[in-house]
């Protein structure tokens, strides 16, 4: 057996975008993960893309935002790993959909979900190509200080409104 190539993926995230990149493991989860999402908020605009790993192994995908899906199915294309999903999210935020998602029969897992930069290390076999884990935005860069408190909580409680 050839050892392993390894490989880092940039994925593509459209300014003011979120992503989710997961794993599941059956052909009805673009269907199922667009029923989660057109249902969990009103004005949310994404596009799904999912590699298929078996049969004839292509990127399935659906959205309600054409260039949404366009991208997911670049990045889907890009990664080319077994059954991993992405969906990329505007006018709203993982947190408003990811316990929906993680609740979908076939969703196995998630690895990441970010407006952040987005790197993925793929390792690549004789058989095919897999998820490794993931580069989520930058190293740290220190501990937050009290002015960094306070705009932590305006972001919250001004900014996006979660907290009162």
């Amino acid at each position: 057996m050839a050892e392993p190539k390894w490989q880092i993926v940039q994925l593509e995230i459209p300014e003011g975008c979120n992503i989710i990149l997961g794993q599941s493991h059956f052909i009805k989860t673009v269907e199922d993960i667009y029923e989660v999402l057109v249902t969990s908020a009103p004005a949310l605009e994404f596009g799904i893309a999912f590699c298929e790993s078996s049969g004839p192994c292509l990127v399935r995908y659906d959205g309600n935002a054409k260039d949404l899906v366009d991208v997911a199915i670049e990045n889907a294309k890009r990664l080319s790993t077994g059954h991993a999903f992405v969906v990329l999210l505007r006018k709203g935020y993982p947190i408003n959909v990811l316990n929906a998602l993680k609740a979908v029969q076939e969703v196995c897992r998630i690895f990441a979900a970010t407006a952040n930069p987005l790197q993925v290390l793929v390792f690549e076999t004789e058989q095919g190509r897999g998820i490794a884990g993931v580069v989520d935005g930058f190293a740290t860069k220190g501990v937050e200080g009290e002015a960094d408190i306070e705009d932590r909580k305006n972001l919250l409680r001004r900014v996006i409104g979660y907290k009162r």
